[in-house]
């Protein structure tokens, strides 16, 4: 029976490496540049236009993001050839990676779909996921669903963060308490 680990809020995030587009490596977890933080979008692949929606409204928050000192980041377990053929209906300039492994997924505690059909695709698939990383490597945010029609309202989620990144707020890890399940 396969288990889903959810990732612990305030944990340090896994440094999973994925290839992205151009061929490059890239750590989930770590920002680029001068960035402190990451989000980092697990979307279910070229298959699911709600993923394609996503994404593209995600790229009008970019700017927003960076100026709060978060860098954007998306992967799906698609192959190279899959998400070439999704760029088509991409309008991002964020870095976008695919191949992520069955381990990776479990790894991050995202749900794991089986295809409808062939026509759909042609291998196991991440449901949505989204993990902010803060500058210690820690999961400040996260969220997950098993659904392609739950997630995040991104102008709320960038307008959190920002209220987050205050240092006025002292606003801290939410939901870090963790106790042994109840045997009742």
């Amino acid at each position: 029976m396969y288990t889903n680990n959810k990732l612990r809020a305030g944990g340090i995030f896994p440094p999973l490496t994925v290839t992205g587009r151009d061929g490059e490596e890239l750590t989930l977890g770590v920002p680029r540049g001068h960035l402190e933080w990451q989000m980092v979008v697990v979307y279910r692949g070229r298959h699911c236009p709600l993923c394609t929606k996503y994404l593209n409204a995600l790229e009008g928050h970019l700017a927003d993001l960076a100026g709060i000192g978060v860098d954007v980041i998306a992967v799906s377990a698609d192959s190279k050839d899959q998400l070439e053929e999704h760029m088509t209906r991409l309008e991002i300039s964020f870095p976008i990676a695919y191949g992520l492994t069955e381990g990776n997924m479990k790894t991050l505690g995202v749900y794991i779909s089986e295809p409808r059909s062939e026509q759909e695709t042609d291998h196991r698939f991440a449901e949505p996921g989204l993990f902010v990383v803060n500058q210690d490597g820690r999961l400040h945010v996260t969220d997950i669903s098993n659904n392609p029609f739950v997630r995040p309202e991104l102008s709320q989620l960038v307008s959190g963060l920002a209220w987050i990144r205050d240092p006025e707020n002292h606003y801290p890890i939410r939901g870090t308490f963790w106790d042994a399940p109840d045997d009742t």
